[in-house]
Protein backbone atom coordinates (compact mmCIF):
# COMPACT_ATOMS: atom_id res chain seq x y z
CA UNK A 1 0.00 0.00 0.00
CA UNK A 2 1.49 3.20 -1.10
CA UNK A 3 1.08 5.71 2.02
CA UNK A 4 1.16 9.44 1.08
CA UNK A 5 2.15 12.30 3.48
CA UNK A 6 -0.76 14.48 5.50
CA UNK A 7 -1.13 18.04 5.71
CA UNK A 8 -2.32 19.54 8.94
CA UNK A 9 -3.97 22.91 9.62
CA UNK A 10 -5.77 24.31 12.32
CA UNK A 11 -7.19 27.91 13.55
CA UNK A 12 -9.07 28.61 16.71
CA UNK A 13 -10.57 31.95 15.59
CA UNK A 14 -10.52 34.51 12.28
CA UNK A 15 -8.12 36.85 13.70
CA UNK A 16 -5.78 39.39 11.49
CA UNK A 17 -3.01 38.89 13.42
CA UNK A 18 -3.37 35.00 13.15
CA UNK A 19 -2.07 33.19 9.91
CA UNK A 20 -5.05 30.97 8.02
CA UNK A 21 -5.48 27.82 7.45
CA UNK A 22 -5.03 28.62 3.49
CA UNK A 23 -0.96 30.14 4.59
CA UNK A 24 -0.35 27.19 6.38
CA UNK A 25 -1.26 25.11 3.54
CA UNK A 26 0.94 26.79 1.65
CA UNK A 27 4.10 26.46 3.57
CA UNK A 28 3.53 23.29 4.46
CA UNK A 29 3.30 22.59 0.34
CA UNK A 30 6.28 24.86 -0.10
CA UNK A 31 8.25 22.01 2.68
CA UNK A 32 7.11 18.86 0.81
CA UNK A 33 8.95 19.93 -2.66
CA UNK A 34 6.22 18.43 -4.54
CA UNK A 35 5.53 15.24 -2.88
CA UNK A 36 1.78 14.16 -3.00
CA UNK A 37 -0.22 15.16 0.51
CA UNK A 38 -3.70 14.81 2.00
CA UNK A 39 -4.69 18.10 3.48
CA UNK A 40 -6.40 18.05 7.40
CA UNK A 41 -8.28 21.09 8.17
CA UNK A 42 -9.82 21.98 12.17
CA UNK A 43 -11.52 25.58 11.93
CA UNK A 44 -12.59 27.23 15.06
CA UNK A 45 -10.98 24.43 17.70
CA UNK A 46 -8.66 24.95 20.65
CA UNK A 47 -5.24 23.23 20.48
CA UNK A 48 -5.78 22.58 24.04
CA UNK A 49 -7.05 19.10 23.58
CA UNK A 50 -6.97 16.94 20.54
CA UNK A 51 -11.03 16.33 20.61
CA UNK A 52 -11.11 17.36 16.74
CA UNK A 53 -12.72 16.21 13.96
CA UNK A 54 -9.90 16.63 11.67
CA UNK A 55 -6.63 15.82 13.91
CA UNK A 56 -9.23 12.31 14.92
CA UNK A 57 -9.64 11.96 11.25
CA UNK A 58 -5.92 12.12 10.61
CA UNK A 59 -4.16 9.69 13.81
CA UNK A 60 -7.06 7.01 12.04
CA UNK A 61 -5.61 6.88 8.39
CA UNK A 62 -2.37 7.35 10.91
CA UNK A 63 -3.55 4.22 12.61
CA UNK A 64 -4.54 2.61 8.94
CA UNK A 65 -1.28 2.80 7.25
CA UNK A 66 -2.16 5.57 4.90
CA UNK A 67 0.66 8.51 6.14
CA UNK A 68 3.99 8.46 5.99
CA UNK A 69 4.80 11.89 6.89
CA UNK A 70 2.78 14.40 8.95
CA UNK A 71 3.75 18.95 8.02
CA UNK A 72 2.43 21.27 10.17
CA UNK A 73 3.41 25.23 9.91
CA UNK A 74 3.84 24.89 13.68
CA UNK A 75 3.83 23.07 16.69
CA UNK A 76 1.37 24.88 18.12
CA UNK A 77 -1.07 24.24 15.46
CA UNK A 78 -1.48 20.36 16.01
CA UNK A 79 -0.71 20.66 19.31
CA UNK A 80 -0.56 23.05 22.65
CA UNK A 81 -0.49 20.16 25.16
CA UNK A 82 3.29 18.50 25.65
CA UNK A 83 1.08 15.68 27.18
CA UNK A 84 -1.05 15.29 24.41
CA UNK A 85 2.22 16.02 21.86
CA UNK A 86 4.24 13.04 23.58
CA UNK A 87 0.87 10.55 23.14
CA UNK A 88 0.91 12.05 19.44
CA UNK A 89 4.48 10.98 18.99
CA UNK A 90 4.48 7.34 20.32
CA UNK A 91 1.26 6.50 17.90
CA UNK A 92 3.51 8.60 14.85
CA UNK A 93 6.82 6.33 16.29
CA UNK A 94 4.57 3.14 16.08
CA UNK A 95 3.50 3.79 12.84
CA UNK A 96 6.84 4.83 11.73
CA UNK A 97 5.47 8.38 10.73
CA UNK A 98 7.80 11.00 10.39
CA UNK A 99 6.91 14.81 11.80
CA UNK A 100 7.47 17.89 10.34
CA UNK A 101 7.44 21.79 11.50
CA UNK A 102 8.35 23.49 8.37
CA UNK A 103 8.74 27.15 10.12
CA UNK A 104 10.88 25.58 13.17
CA UNK A 105 12.58 23.04 11.22
CA UNK A 106 11.30 20.08 13.73
CA UNK A 107 11.99 16.92 11.70
CA UNK A 108 11.97 14.05 13.36
CA UNK A 109 13.87 12.06 10.66
CA UNK A 110 17.10 14.22 11.75
CA UNK A 111 19.14 13.50 14.93
CA UNK A 112 18.37 17.17 16.06
CA UNK A 113 14.45 16.33 15.48
CA UNK A 114 14.84 13.20 17.55
CA UNK A 115 16.73 14.79 20.19
CA UNK A 116 14.18 17.46 20.24
CA UNK A 117 11.16 15.00 20.50
CA UNK A 118 12.88 13.32 23.88
CA UNK A 119 13.00 16.77 25.54
CA UNK A 120 9.30 16.68 24.52
CA UNK A 121 8.45 13.25 26.12
CA UNK A 122 10.63 14.58 29.17
CA UNK A 123 8.57 17.52 29.75
CA UNK A 124 5.63 15.53 29.27
CA UNK A 125 6.33 13.05 32.06
CA UNK A 126 6.80 16.02 34.37
CA UNK A 127 3.35 17.32 33.66
CA UNK A 128 2.30 13.88 34.19
CA UNK A 129 3.82 13.62 37.54
CA UNK A 130 3.16 17.18 38.50
CA UNK A 131 -0.62 16.55 38.21
CA UNK A 132 -0.43 13.44 39.82
CA UNK A 133 1.49 15.23 42.76
CA UNK A 134 -1.82 17.68 42.52
CA UNK A 135 -4.48 15.32 43.16
CA UNK A 136 -2.39 13.44 46.06
CA UNK A 137 -2.00 16.71 47.71
CA UNK A 138 -5.83 17.40 47.26
CA UNK A 139 -6.92 14.39 48.22
CA UNK A 140 -4.55 14.43 51.37
CA UNK A 141 -6.15 17.91 52.25
CA UNK A 142 -9.55 17.18 51.90
CA UNK A 143 -9.09 13.56 54.05
CA UNK A 144 -7.62 15.84 56.64
CA UNK A 145 -11.00 18.09 56.59
CA UNK A 146 -13.60 15.05 56.72
CA UNK A 147 -14.21 14.87 53.19
CA UNK A 148 -15.77 11.23 52.45
CA UNK A 149 -12.93 10.56 50.20
CA UNK A 150 -13.93 6.65 48.74
CA UNK A 151 -15.57 5.38 45.93
CA UNK A 152 -18.14 3.09 47.30
CA UNK A 153 -20.73 4.27 50.47
CA UNK A 154 -20.36 1.38 53.02
CA UNK A 155 -23.46 -0.63 53.32
CA UNK A 156 -25.76 0.68 56.64
CA UNK A 157 -25.06 4.34 55.32
CA UNK A 158 -26.09 6.14 52.11
CA UNK A 159 -25.37 9.72 50.75
CA UNK A 160 -26.56 12.58 51.44
CA UNK A 161 -25.47 16.43 49.80
CA UNK A 162 -23.90 18.35 52.48
CA UNK A 163 -21.12 21.60 52.49
CA UNK A 164 -18.04 20.96 53.89
CA UNK A 165 -15.25 23.99 54.25
CA UNK A 166 -17.86 25.53 51.30
CA UNK A 167 -17.42 23.20 49.15
CA UNK A 168 -20.41 20.62 47.91
CA UNK A 169 -19.93 17.07 49.06
CA UNK A 170 -21.65 14.03 50.47
CA UNK A 171 -21.79 12.66 53.43
CA UNK A 172 -23.52 9.55 54.75
CA UNK A 173 -26.28 9.14 56.96
CA UNK A 174 -27.90 5.84 57.83
CA UNK A 175 -30.00 3.48 56.05
CA UNK A 176 -32.99 2.06 58.07
CA UNK A 177 -33.18 -0.65 55.54
CA UNK A 178 -29.34 -1.82 56.03
CA UNK A 179 -28.07 -1.03 59.47
CA UNK A 180 -30.02 -3.38 61.28
CA UNK A 181 -27.76 -6.39 59.01
CA UNK A 182 -24.86 -4.77 59.63
CA UNK A 183 -25.37 -4.14 63.76
CA UNK A 184 -26.55 -7.99 63.92
CA UNK A 185 -22.94 -8.62 61.74
CA UNK A 186 -21.03 -7.74 64.71
CA UNK A 187 -23.33 -8.97 67.37
CA UNK A 188 -22.69 -12.45 65.78
CA UNK A 189 -18.97 -12.01 66.00
CA UNK A 190 -18.52 -10.48 69.42
CA UNK A 191 -19.39 -14.78 70.22
CA UNK A 192 -16.50 -16.15 70.96
CA UNK A 193 -17.30 -19.17 69.32
CA UNK A 194 -18.80 -17.71 65.71
CA UNK A 195 -16.82 -17.44 63.10
CA UNK A 196 -16.62 -15.71 59.87
CA UNK A 197 -18.21 -18.43 57.95
CA UNK A 198 -21.07 -19.19 60.82
CA UNK A 199 -22.04 -15.26 60.26
CA UNK A 200 -21.51 -15.79 55.91
CA UNK A 201 -24.17 -18.87 56.34
CA UNK A 202 -26.61 -17.58 58.33
CA UNK A 203 -26.98 -14.26 56.20
CA UNK A 204 -27.16 -16.71 53.44
CA UNK A 205 -29.97 -18.95 54.84
CA UNK A 206 -31.60 -16.07 56.17
CA UNK A 207 -32.08 -14.75 52.53
CA UNK A 208 -30.62 -11.20 53.83
CA UNK A 209 -28.37 -10.18 51.03
CA UNK A 210 -25.65 -6.77 51.42
CA UNK A 211 -26.88 -5.12 48.17
CA UNK A 212 -25.06 -5.33 45.08
CA UNK A 213 -22.11 -6.58 47.97
CA UNK A 214 -21.46 -10.46 47.93
CA UNK A 215 -20.66 -11.37 51.33
CA UNK A 216 -17.54 -13.45 51.20
CA UNK A 217 -14.67 -13.63 53.67
CA UNK A 218 -12.58 -10.79 52.18
CA UNK A 219 -15.92 -8.20 52.36
CA UNK A 220 -16.71 -9.28 55.89
CA UNK A 221 -13.27 -8.71 57.39
CA UNK A 222 -12.93 -5.53 55.79
CA UNK A 223 -16.82 -4.48 57.09
CA UNK A 224 -15.67 -5.93 60.93
CA UNK A 225 -12.64 -3.73 60.81
CA UNK A 226 -13.97 -0.42 59.14
CA UNK A 227 -13.88 2.67 61.45
CA UNK A 228 -16.66 4.50 59.61
CA UNK A 229 -18.87 2.59 61.72
CA UNK A 230 -17.65 2.96 65.64
CA UNK A 231 -18.79 5.71 67.63
CA UNK A 232 -15.81 7.09 68.20
CA UNK A 233 -14.79 7.72 72.15
CA UNK A 234 -11.67 7.66 73.76
CA UNK A 235 -11.01 3.91 73.82
CA UNK A 236 -11.11 4.30 70.09
CA UNK A 237 -8.69 6.89 70.32
CA UNK A 238 -6.52 4.93 72.64
CA UNK A 239 -6.73 1.78 70.33
CA UNK A 240 -5.06 3.52 67.54
CA UNK A 241 -2.72 5.65 69.19
CA UNK A 242 -0.89 2.12 70.87
CA UNK A 243 -1.45 0.93 66.66
CA UNK A 244 0.67 4.10 65.66
CA UNK A 245 -2.39 5.92 63.55
CA UNK A 246 -1.96 10.29 63.62
CA UNK A 247 -4.46 11.82 64.63
CA UNK A 248 -6.42 14.69 62.96
CA UNK A 249 -8.62 15.80 65.62
CA UNK A 250 -8.06 16.86 69.06
CA UNK A 251 -8.38 14.34 71.77
CA UNK A 252 -12.13 16.31 73.09
CA UNK A 253 -13.71 15.61 69.81
CA UNK A 254 -14.05 11.45 70.73
CA UNK A 255 -17.14 11.95 72.33
CA UNK A 256 -18.86 8.92 71.07
CA UNK A 257 -21.15 9.73 68.68
CA UNK A 258 -19.49 9.90 65.19
CA UNK A 259 -17.66 7.33 63.01
CA UNK A 260 -14.28 8.49 61.47
CA UNK A 261 -12.27 7.36 58.69
CA UNK A 262 -9.11 5.85 58.17
CA UNK A 263 -6.69 7.43 55.56
CA UNK A 264 -3.31 6.69 53.91
CA UNK A 265 -0.99 9.03 55.16
CA UNK A 266 0.38 10.94 53.00
CA UNK A 267 4.35 9.87 53.17
CA UNK A 268 2.88 6.17 53.67
CA UNK A 269 4.12 3.75 50.95
CA UNK A 270 2.23 0.86 50.01
CA UNK A 271 -0.91 -0.39 51.77
CA UNK A 272 -1.53 -2.83 53.93
CA UNK A 273 -4.66 -3.39 56.06
CA UNK A 274 -3.07 -4.93 59.10
CA UNK A 275 -0.81 -2.48 59.73
CA UNK A 276 -1.88 1.73 60.13
CA UNK A 277 1.23 3.06 61.39
CA UNK A 278 1.46 7.28 60.43
CA UNK A 279 -2.31 6.64 58.92
CA UNK A 280 -4.46 9.48 59.68
CA UNK A 281 -7.70 8.96 61.88
CA UNK A 282 -10.61 11.72 61.19
CA UNK A 283 -13.63 12.38 62.93
CA UNK A 284 -16.04 12.11 60.27
CA UNK A 285 -19.51 14.13 60.42
CA UNK A 286 -21.77 10.70 60.04
CA UNK A 287 -23.65 9.41 63.13
CA UNK A 288 -21.66 5.99 63.88
CA UNK A 289 -23.69 3.00 64.53
CA UNK A 290 -21.60 0.62 66.37
CA UNK A 291 -20.62 1.01 70.33
CA UNK A 292 -16.99 0.97 70.92
CA UNK A 293 -16.58 -1.70 73.43
CA UNK A 294 -18.30 -4.16 70.48
CA UNK A 295 -15.96 -2.51 67.54
CA UNK A 296 -13.37 -3.16 69.67
CA UNK A 297 -14.10 -6.72 70.83
CA UNK A 298 -14.38 -7.53 66.75
CA UNK A 299 -11.24 -5.54 65.70
CA UNK A 300 -9.21 -8.04 68.16
CA UNK A 301 -10.81 -10.98 67.47
CA UNK A 302 -9.84 -10.22 63.97
CA UNK A 303 -6.05 -9.24 64.70
CA UNK A 304 -5.82 -12.47 66.88
CA UNK A 305 -7.18 -14.44 64.22
CA UNK A 306 -5.84 -16.76 61.45
CA UNK A 307 -8.58 -15.50 59.55
CA UNK A 308 -7.52 -11.76 59.80
CA UNK A 309 -4.63 -12.36 57.55
CA UNK A 310 -5.48 -14.94 55.26
CA UNK A 311 -3.45 -17.49 57.36
CA UNK A 312 -0.50 -15.63 56.62
CA UNK A 313 -0.46 -13.03 59.98
CA UNK A 314 1.99 -13.88 62.46
CA UNK A 315 -0.05 -12.45 65.57
CA UNK A 316 -0.11 -15.88 67.50
CA UNK A 317 3.90 -15.69 68.22
CA UNK A 318 3.27 -13.55 71.87
CA UNK A 319 0.48 -12.54 73.26
CA UNK A 320 2.68 -9.06 74.05
CA UNK A 321 2.31 -7.81 70.65
CA UNK A 322 1.14 -4.55 70.19
CA UNK A 323 1.41 -3.75 74.29
CA UNK A 324 4.99 -3.80 74.65
CA UNK A 325 6.80 -0.46 73.55
CA UNK A 326 10.00 0.38 73.27
CA UNK A 327 10.70 2.79 76.68
CA UNK A 328 13.52 4.41 74.86
CA UNK A 329 11.67 5.83 71.73
CA UNK A 330 7.91 4.62 72.37
CA UNK A 331 8.17 2.41 69.32
CA UNK A 332 6.23 -0.61 69.16
CA UNK A 333 8.45 -3.95 70.12
CA UNK A 334 8.70 -6.66 67.27
CA UNK A 335 8.68 -10.33 67.49
CA UNK A 336 12.15 -11.85 66.11
CA UNK A 337 12.90 -14.89 65.63
CA UNK A 338 16.62 -16.04 66.28
CA UNK A 339 18.45 -18.53 64.03
CA UNK A 340 18.59 -21.23 67.39
CA UNK A 341 14.72 -21.11 67.27
CA UNK A 342 14.47 -18.54 70.08
CA UNK A 343 11.93 -15.97 69.95
CA UNK A 344 13.33 -11.81 70.44
CA UNK A 345 11.71 -8.60 71.29
CA UNK A 346 13.01 -5.99 68.92
CA UNK A 347 12.74 -2.02 69.20
CA UNK A 348 10.90 -1.58 65.63
CA UNK A 349 13.10 2.29 65.31
CA UNK A 350 16.27 0.28 66.08
CA UNK A 351 15.23 -2.40 62.93
CA UNK A 352 14.53 0.47 60.54
CA UNK A 353 16.85 3.08 61.15
CA UNK A 354 19.55 2.36 64.24
CA UNK A 355 18.01 5.50 65.30
CA UNK A 356 17.59 4.24 68.84
CA UNK A 357 19.72 1.89 71.48
CA UNK A 358 17.10 -0.32 71.52
CA UNK A 359 16.05 -2.61 74.39
CA UNK A 360 19.03 -4.69 74.50
CA UNK A 361 18.30 -8.52 75.01
CA UNK A 362 14.99 -9.31 75.33
CA UNK A 363 13.73 -12.95 75.44
CA UNK A 364 10.17 -13.17 74.60
CA UNK A 365 9.11 -16.41 77.14
CA UNK A 366 11.06 -14.31 80.05
CA UNK A 367 9.09 -11.12 79.21
CA UNK A 368 5.85 -13.22 79.11
CA UNK A 369 6.70 -14.83 82.22
CA UNK A 370 7.88 -11.85 83.79
CA UNK A 371 4.12 -9.89 82.50
CA UNK A 372 2.46 -12.91 83.66
CA UNK A 373 3.84 -12.79 87.46
CA UNK A 374 3.37 -8.73 87.75
CA UNK A 375 -0.58 -9.54 86.18
CA UNK A 376 -0.87 -11.77 89.69
CA UNK A 377 0.60 -9.18 91.75
CA UNK A 378 -1.46 -6.24 90.40
CA UNK A 379 -4.71 -8.51 90.89
CA UNK A 380 -3.98 -9.42 94.14
CA UNK A 381 -2.97 -5.71 95.08
CA UNK A 382 -6.63 -5.02 92.91
CA UNK A 383 -9.22 -7.35 95.20
CA UNK A 384 -7.61 -6.11 98.66
CA UNK A 385 -8.14 -2.37 97.69
CA UNK A 386 -12.11 -2.65 96.21
CA UNK A 387 -13.01 -6.02 97.78
CA UNK A 388 -15.32 -6.80 94.31
CA UNK A 389 -17.50 -3.59 94.91
CA UNK A 390 -18.30 -1.56 91.14
CA UNK A 391 -20.10 1.74 90.69
CA UNK A 392 -21.27 3.13 87.39
CA UNK A 393 -18.73 5.55 84.69
CA UNK A 394 -17.30 8.54 86.45
CA UNK A 395 -17.50 11.74 84.31
CA UNK A 396 -14.28 13.14 86.36
CA UNK A 397 -12.22 9.57 84.72
CA UNK A 398 -13.09 10.62 81.52
CA UNK A 399 -11.97 14.31 82.17
CA UNK A 400 -8.79 12.92 83.35
CA UNK A 401 -8.41 10.06 80.37
CA UNK A 402 -8.79 13.25 78.40
CA UNK A 403 -6.39 15.40 79.86
CA UNK A 404 -3.51 12.60 79.83
CA UNK A 405 -3.84 12.29 75.88
CA UNK A 406 -3.60 15.68 75.68
CA UNK A 407 -0.87 16.05 77.59
CA UNK A 408 0.94 12.88 75.71
CA UNK A 409 0.34 14.68 72.32
CA UNK A 410 2.02 17.51 73.14
CA UNK A 411 4.84 15.59 74.58
CA UNK A 412 4.94 14.22 71.07
CA UNK A 413 5.00 17.36 69.35
CA UNK A 414 7.88 18.35 71.61
CA UNK A 415 9.96 15.67 70.53
CA UNK A 416 9.62 15.52 67.20
CA UNK A 417 10.80 19.15 67.08
CA UNK A 418 14.10 18.13 69.02
CA UNK A 419 15.31 16.68 65.65
CA UNK A 420 16.21 20.32 63.97
CA UNK A 421 16.26 22.49 66.95
CA UNK A 422 18.74 24.96 67.55
CA UNK A 423 20.31 24.99 71.42
CA UNK A 424 17.99 27.48 72.38
CA UNK A 425 14.85 25.45 71.32
CA UNK A 426 16.42 22.42 72.26
CA UNK A 427 17.16 23.50 75.97
CA UNK A 428 13.47 24.90 76.37
CA UNK A 429 11.88 21.96 75.11
CA UNK A 430 13.21 19.35 77.31
CA UNK A 431 12.65 21.41 80.11
CA UNK A 432 8.97 21.73 78.36
CA UNK A 433 8.69 17.70 78.33
CA UNK A 434 10.43 17.14 81.80
CA UNK A 435 7.77 19.01 83.05
CA UNK A 436 4.72 17.61 80.86
CA UNK A 437 5.84 14.30 81.81
CA UNK A 438 5.71 14.89 85.74
CA UNK A 439 2.12 16.07 84.84
CA UNK A 440 1.70 12.68 82.82
CA UNK A 441 2.65 10.69 85.72
CA UNK A 442 0.61 12.54 88.19
CA UNK A 443 -2.75 11.83 85.58
CA UNK A 444 -1.90 7.91 85.25
CA UNK A 445 -1.50 7.68 89.34
CA UNK A 446 -4.97 9.59 89.70
CA UNK A 447 -7.12 7.50 86.99
CA UNK A 448 -5.14 4.33 87.94
CA UNK A 449 -6.17 5.39 91.90
CA UNK A 450 -10.27 6.35 90.16
CA UNK A 451 -10.11 3.64 88.01
CA UNK A 452 -10.22 1.10 90.66
CA UNK A 453 -14.37 2.06 91.55
CA UNK A 454 -15.41 2.00 88.12
CA UNK A 455 -13.91 -1.25 86.92
CA UNK A 456 -16.75 -4.20 86.50
CA UNK A 457 -16.61 -7.03 89.40
CA UNK A 458 -17.80 -9.53 86.62
CA UNK A 459 -14.53 -8.67 84.71
CA UNK A 460 -12.37 -8.62 87.08
CA UNK A 461 -13.94 -12.17 87.98
CA UNK A 462 -13.13 -13.66 84.55
CA UNK A 463 -9.40 -12.27 84.02
CA UNK A 464 -8.27 -13.83 88.13
CA UNK A 465 -9.82 -17.14 86.42
CA UNK A 466 -8.08 -16.93 83.22
CA UNK A 467 -4.69 -16.17 85.38
CA UNK A 468 -5.19 -19.15 87.98
CA UNK A 469 -5.56 -20.99 84.61
CA UNK A 470 -3.15 -19.42 82.52
CA UNK A 471 -1.45 -22.78 81.49
CA UNK A 472 -4.71 -23.71 79.65
CA UNK A 473 -6.15 -20.38 78.70
CA UNK A 474 -6.32 -19.95 74.66
CA UNK A 475 -3.93 -17.04 72.96
CA UNK A 476 -7.04 -15.01 72.12
CA UNK A 477 -8.48 -15.08 75.92
CA UNK A 478 -4.66 -13.88 77.08
CA UNK A 479 -4.96 -11.42 74.97
CA UNK A 480 -8.31 -10.37 76.51
CA UNK A 481 -6.62 -10.54 79.97
CA UNK A 482 -3.50 -8.59 78.82
CA UNK A 483 -5.90 -5.51 77.22
CA UNK A 484 -7.91 -5.86 80.48
CA UNK A 485 -5.47 -4.75 82.58
CA UNK A 486 -2.26 -3.00 81.20
CA UNK A 487 -2.50 0.39 78.76
CA UNK A 488 1.01 -0.14 77.89
CA UNK A 489 4.40 -1.98 78.75
CA UNK A 490 7.86 -0.29 78.26
CA UNK A 491 10.88 -2.17 78.30
CA UNK A 492 14.42 -1.00 78.66
CA UNK A 493 17.31 -2.77 78.41
CA UNK A 494 17.24 -2.13 82.71
CA UNK A 495 13.99 -2.52 83.74
CA UNK A 496 10.24 -3.09 82.71
CA UNK A 497 7.32 -0.19 83.30
CA UNK A 498 4.07 -0.88 83.22
CA UNK A 499 0.82 1.66 82.82
CA UNK A 500 -2.26 -0.30 84.02
CA UNK A 501 -5.39 0.04 83.97
CA UNK A 502 -6.56 -0.64 87.33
Amino acid sequence: MNRTNGVYGRQSLDKKDSISIESQIEHCEYELKGESYKVYKDKGYSGKNTDRPAFKALMRDIENGLISKVVVYKLDRISRSIMDFANMMSVFQKYNVEFVSSTEKFDTSTPMGRAMLNICIVFAQLERETIQQRIKDAYHSRSLKGFFMGSKIPFGYKPEPTVIDGINTKMMVVDPDEVERVKLMYEMYTDPQTTLGDIIKHFADSGLDFGDRQLGRGNLCNMLRNPVYVQADLDIYEFFKNQGATFVNDVSDFAGTNGCYLYRGRDVIGHSKYDVRDYNLVIAPHEGIISSETWLNCRKKLMSNEDFAGGNHKAKNTWLVGKAKCGNCGKGLMYTLAPNKTGYFRCRKRADSKDCEGTGTLRVHEMEEFVYNEMCRKMAEFQTLTSGKATKANPKLTKLRVELAQVEGEIDKLIDTLMDANPMLLSYANKKIEELDTKRQALINAIAAMSVSTVSPEQMKRISGYLDDWDNVSFEDRRLVVDGLISKIQATSENIRFEWKI
